[in-house]
């Protein structure tokens, strides 16, 4: 049986210097547009030896790629991956930096919503997401309990 792969978008190395350096300098150009956005924003792309054609980009398209760029530019890796998509248990677990084992616990108890396709458990990405925010979220929450605890307490810091 073969498993759930991540979209064709998926590219799990990061940018060599030279693609950093063409999305710095891509980024660079268009935050200036971003900075004047409407809802849409018209590019010319200009293939070589062709004749170009102007092409409207919706605003959160538009972001998203600056975004990418961004991203590329500080040498990460980027992955796009629409919401719906269904990830393996194997796959999750890798995104969240955890082992699998911790990860089925986690389904198990409920704490992420899951499915099953035959014997083998899926999770939606928007599921995985919204779990990673929730945590981020009450990881938040508590640093800054302790830091107002130190503040009472006159730690210094």
């Amino acid at each position: 049986m073969k498993t759930a792969s991540l979209p064709a978008t998926t590219r799990l190395t990061a940018p060599d210097l030279e693609e950093a350096r063409q999305a710095r300098e891509a980024a660079r150009l268009f935050a200036s547009m971003a900075a004047t956005a409407r809802r849409s924003q018209s590019l010319r792309l200009i293939p070589d030896n062709k004749a170009s054609q102007p092409v409207e980009v919706p605003e959160v398209a538009f972001r998203m790629f600056l975004e990418i760029l961004n991203q590329m530019a500080q040498g990460n890796a980027v992955t796009l991956v629409p919401t719906h998509h269904e990830l393996t248990t194997q796959q999750a677990a890798n995104l969240l930096r955890v082992s699998r084992p911790y990860f089925v616990k986690l389904l198990e108890t409920g704490v992420i919503p899951h499915h099953r396709v035959g014997s083998r458990r899926r999770v939606k990405f928007e599921h995985l997401m919204g779990y990673l925010e929730k945590v981020k979220g009450e990881s938040r929450e508590a640093l800054e309990q302790l830091a107002a605890q130190a503040q009472e307490l006159n730690m210094g810091y």
